[in-house]
């Protein structure tokens, strides 16, 4: 990782990502979740606050020490134990059927090879072992995404990878999951093209 990358990246999406509008989408997100639970994109800890009582554990995966440092009074806060054990959800540390549930949120944007690390969070879940999520991605509107893939070169350079324009639906089912719930609307306070999210929860069969 480049001086960018490492040091300044995380610190922009630690902001972002902060911004107390996104917060009953997190908790949303973690509702439900329970047992053991790998965060696949922990960064900062941002979702720690709303972690429900029912996680016995959490294994976090993190590419960025900047980003694990920043959480730190997070995870010191929370009851739930939680250990930082993976940098790469292209290829996650962990046996066959060793989660609950999984977490992601606002990730699958950034992740190189997200085909691959859905496998992988796959091949982690026990069978109906549940993915909880909320990203941003592709926009249900033609003309957002004209923009959506206009800008998005521009994105990916500036934000460490994140893509616009990704199809979160399709690559969910794309891995295999079977969606139990999901809907997929607009964000507030920013442009269409950027706010276009889609929360869920997907079921490994």
């Amino acid at each position: 990782m480049g001086v960018y990358a490492e040091h300044v990246v995380p610190r922009i999406v630690n902001l972002a990502c902060a911004m107390r509008d996104l917060d009953p989408l997190r908790e949303r997100a973690c509702a439900g979740l329970h047992g053991r639970v790998v965060e696949v994109g922990f960064g900062s800890g941002l979702n720690v606050p709303f972690y429900p009582a029912t996680i016995e554990s959490v294994r976090a995966v993190e590419p960025a020490d900047l980003g694990w440092r920043l959480a730190s009074e997070r995870v010191a806060a929370t009851t739930v134990p939680i250990e930082r054990a993976g940098l790469d959800g292209q290829a996650l540390p962990f046996p066959d059927d060793t989660f609950d549930c999984a977490l992601s949120t606002w990730t699958m944007c950034t992740i190189p090879d997200i085909a691959a690390a859905l496998a992988e969070v796959r091949r982690v879940l026990v069978p109906g072992g549940t993915l909880h999520f909320v990203e941003h991605g592709l926009a249900p509107d033609d003309k957002v995404r004209v923009w959506q893939n206009r800008l998005n070169p521009v994105q990916k350079r500036l934000f460490g990878g994140c893509h616009l324009n990704r199809d979160i639906r399709g690559l969910v089912t794309g891995a295999g999951f079977e969606i139990r719930d999901a809907e997929s609307f607009y964000g507030e306070h920013a442009p269409r093209f950027l706010v276009a999210q889609t929360l869920g929860v997907a079921v490994s069969p």
